[in-house]
């Protein structure tokens, strides 16, 4: 590659790891844990993903493509293939009760509107409904993480949905989950999209503008909020409908669709 593509990487990692670094300074993270996950994340990567066509992967490939010594490309593999899944199935998880809450007309009143439901219950239960939606999560442990995001309110024995949009509540560990989960996707689909042809590439689009008058801040923000929680809601809904059935022997995709707002005071501030 050239100068001027590798002044323009350098410069992308630059901006995509100052949000990462303040969000380490802020929990305490020194540089050294940094660079140790560094480390683990390239062997990782070069080993299963960078492997040569129809050939085994060998740590002195990894070393030479790395830049680390044979023994650190071994060390880094002895202390196994990092796996963000469980961590992912919960958050999704979470995501699935209340998209079960809101599409499966068993959890529906007469109006089409989640039901209020009780607690427990064989039928038309809370219960019910994490066993059908949530694979393993007990119910209570369920109920909880509703609780604290403010998606539930539990009273009489009776358990209402208020809110839809599920964010994690005062557990900040959860949260530092999002930032690995939903990050990785988007950086993922940003490579995906450098590599492949034309009919192949994934959505990823934003509208950004400079000078927005400071005024309207507070409307736009509003607008913001609504358009995208009504288009994640019918795109749940589609979703919802293609999704195979728990315990089919036949393994599903995961898909995802994730919008973000940002906003940056302006300069001098």
């Amino acid at each position: 590659m050239g100068d001027k593509f590798d002044k323009t990487l350098a410069r992308a990692v630059l901006r995509l790891l100052r949000p990462l670094v303040r969000i380490l300074l802020r929990n305490g993270v020194p540089y050294g844990a940094l660079a140790d996950l560094a480390r683990k994340a390239y062997v990782d990567v070069a080993f299963h993903e960078f492997a040569p066509q129809e050939r085994k992967q060998t740590i002195s490939r990894v070393s030479a493509m790395t830049g680390l010594t044979r023994k650190e490309v071994k060390r880094q593999l002895e202390l196994g293939h990092g796996n963000a899944e469980p961590d992912q199935a919960r958050y999704s998880r979470a995501i699935r009760v209340i998209s079960g809450w809101l599409h499966d007309r068993q959890f529906q009143d007469s109006k089409g509107k989640p039901r209020v439901l009780p607690l427990e219950g064989k039928r038309k239960s809370f219960s019910e409904l994490v066993r059908q939606h949530s694979g393993d999560i007990p119910v209570m442990a369920m109920l909880s993480m509703l609780e604290e995001a403010g998606n539930v309110s539990v009273s009489g024995g009776k358990v209402r949905l208020v809110r839809q949009a599920y964010v994690p509540g005062r557990d900040a560990a959860e949260k530092i989950e999002i930032l690995g989960i939903d990050s990785a996707e988007l950086i993922a689909t940003i490579d995906h999209n450098l590599v492949s042809v034309p009919g192949d590439l994934r959505f990823q689009r934003k509208v950004a503008y400079d000078n927005i008058d400071p005024e309207a801040l507070k409307k736009i923000r509003k607008l913001s909020f609504r358009k995208a929680q009504t288009l994640l809601e019918q795109l749940d809904g589609q979703y919802a409908k293609n999704e195979l059935e728990e315990g089919e022997e036949q393994g599903g995709a995961y898909v995802s669709m994730g919008i973000y707002y940002y906003e940056q005071d302006p300069p001098g501030e």
